[in-house]
């Protein structure tokens, strides 16, 4: 195993789009840092996974949302590692209810762990993307970002937030040689669509009224995020790419 491998940290990749996009890295030579909330066993079964791909991979619990626990998860990647050169943001959380229907504690939860953990994560990947002149940071958004989607409130609005702070954190790092973008995608048939009370009329829209004539799966918001991390995609800065099929164009 070359000492010279790339490496990439992916939030919330013990299942869904995060494990594919971690699977997807290690395909191209990538060691992985498998990051992960409760999931132990899940977790340790992806990093069993990659390793079969012949390149290294660990997993390490982080509740993105607590600053203390990113400075702790970006420790043990230097330690382990020495270096970062991908960071996908892709953990995500969140309270499926009606605006009116919120309290506090619902709000902080979700806007912690889907916008506050892009800047404190930013901040410790930047540290160590510039030892190796530079690196890739993309996160996972939604349409709720910018559409209404019922009980959707505290996703929604912190999705927003995470893809203005996209913008910011583009324009600062750039003189680092640090690309900042972000993904949205359109209803993907994940484990984390199971949370939402509307599941059901969720999907059946996405089949009937998307253009593209079908749903958008996992794979295709892997092939963009990828498509992202590579130089082909370097003058795209500060970007919010829609992957949807074309459904979000219908009003």
């Amino acid at each position: 195993m070359s000492q010279e491998n790339k490496v990439a940290l992916i939030t919330g990749s013990s299942r869904g789009i995060g494990k594919a996009v971690a699977i997807r890295l290690a395909e191209k030579g990538y060691d992985i840092i498998v990051n992960y909330a409760r999931s132990k066993t899940a977790a340790l079964e992806v990093v069993e996974e990659i390793e079969k791909l012949g390149v290294k991979a660990i997993a390490i619990k982080a509740n993105v949302g607590k600053p203390e626990k990113i400075k702790e998860l970006f420790a043990q990647i230097d330690e382990q590692f020495g270096r970062l050169d991908v960071f996908v943001n892709n953990a995500a959380s969140g309270v499926q209810k009606p605006a009116m229907e919120l309290e506090e504690n619902h709000w902080d939860w979700t806007m912690n762990i889907n916008s506050k953990a892009l800047l404190f994560c930013a901040q410790e990947a930047a540290k160590l993307m510039e030892r190796n002149g530079g690196g890739f940071i993309v996160s996972t958004s939604s349409l709720g970002s910018i559409r209404y989607l019922e009980n959707y409130t505290t996703v929604g609005v912190s999705k927003a937030a995470l893809e203005a702070l996209t913008r910011y954190l583009a324009v600062e790092l750039s003189p680092k040689n640090i690309i900042v973008n972000a993904v949205s995608g359109g209803a993907v048939d994940t484990d984390a669509l199971k949370h939402f009370p509307n599941r059901d009329e969720l999907l059946e829209d996405a089949r009937k009224n998307t253009p593209a004539g079908r749903m958008v799966e996992i794979e295709d918001i892997v092939n963009a995020i990828e498509f992202l991390l590579t130089e082909k995609a370097s003058m795209v800065r500060g970007q919010t790419l829609i992957v949807d099929g074309g459904r979000s164009l219908l009003v």
